[in-house]
């Protein structure tokens, strides 16, 4: 993969973006998905009304024509979405639950994942709020590049456009994904997992009437969504099966903690959270942890020793270096 064969496809992905977006009148992020899934459709066009026009139609083509013959990867491809969408929330200016989770989280993510999973099996692995798809998809290639062999993916989302962009972004990529548009909060119809990854959506869920049978509900006024969705993780996953979740840094510090705690408790091990680096974040209100926990049943254990810390920050090499050593030693002690 060289970053002048991305930049070069980006190019032209962008070109063939700007002329839809001008000659559709539509949202920057709109052209984005329309452009990726006509190219997933090997660069047919869709026309609505004589929209794009007949001089639009043609010089798409060509565009196409050529990107389609540039024989992209897989994972170049997730970079070139990725690309998109940054100019995509400069141009839109996207709102924040409409933003994707860092590579750096992502990857983060699959190191600790390559801890817990052998690589001679088969997973299928949910993100129960998958957004743009960028952390699944990220997780995906981490794990194909260093030696899994077959990993099946599925994703969960209520929001229209965010699970557009999971879907042309899949498409485009050929990734084997199966996405399902529901909320999350409902009874789920995705199989059993043997792990859950989620950067989840912080904020209160507005339907109370929807969450009387969770116990991490509030006990007066909303409940937090992000507590929800843990408890229902842990429902997908099989016994013994792995949840990875993106939460903030204050999880444990508020009023409705005990029922998060019950829940916790009651379903699964507490195996570790660490604070994910500082300066991946512009505040510190908005830092956020990743927090590990295993399902009972199956070959579920609690560890000896839970593993908690801090990551460094990113720029000071040496001591991130140390860090991931750290990781990999209580793994050698804990884990199977």
């Amino acid at each position: 993969m060289t970053l002048e064969k991305i930049e070069r496809f980006y190019k032209k992905f962008e070109q063939a973006v700007d002329l839809l977006q001008k000659d559709l009148t539509v949202s920057y992020l709109d052209a984005i998905i329309e452009t990726g899934d006509n190219l997933a459709d090997g660069g047919r066009l869709l026309v609505e009304d004589g929209k794009p026009s007949a001089e639009v139609r043609q010089q798409l083509t060509a565009l196409y024509e050529q990107l389609l013959a540039m024989s992209m990867a897989p994972e170049e491809l997730r970079q070139v979405v990725q690309f998109a969408l940054v100019k995509a929330n400069q141009i839109d200016k996207i709102q924040a639950n409409h933003q994707m989770t860092p590579d750096t989280i992502g990857f983060l993510v699959e190191y600790l994942l390559e801890k817990v999973l052998i690589k001679n099996a088969s997973y299928k692995i949910l993100d129960i709020s998958v957004g743009t798809g960028n952390l699944l998809s990220t997780i995906y290639y981490r794990m194909m590049t260093n030696g899994y062999k077959e990993v099946k993916l599925y994703g969960v989302d209520n929001d229209d456009t965010l699970l557009s962009i999971a879907s042309m972004s899949a498409r485009l990529q050929k990734t084997p994904t199966e996405l399902f548009h529901q909320d999350a909060i409902d009874n789920l119809v995705t199989p059993k997992v043997d792990a859950v990854v989620s950067d989840l959506p912080v904020g209160y869920y507005p339907l109370d009437e929807k969450v009387v049978n969770f116990k991490t509900r509030a006990k007066k006024g909303h409940s937090y969504v992000h507590h929800l969705l843990i408890e229902q993780a842990l429902l997908q996953l099989v016994p013994g099966g792995y949840g990875f979740f993106i939460v903030p840094r204050g999880l444990f510090e508020t009023k409705e903690t005990q029922g998060l705690l019950h829940v916790i408790q009651e379903q699964a091990y507490f195996q570790g959270m660490l604070n994910l680096p500082e300066d991946l974040f512009v505040d510190k209100n908005s830092e956020k942890a990743l927090l590990l926990l295993q399902k009972h049943g199956g070959k579920g254990q609690q560890v000896e020793q839970v593993l908690i810390g801090d990551f460094p920050p990113l720029k000071n090499k040496e001591e991130f270096a140390h860090f991931l050593e750290r990781i990999d030693n209580w793994a050698d002690k804990n884990l199977d």
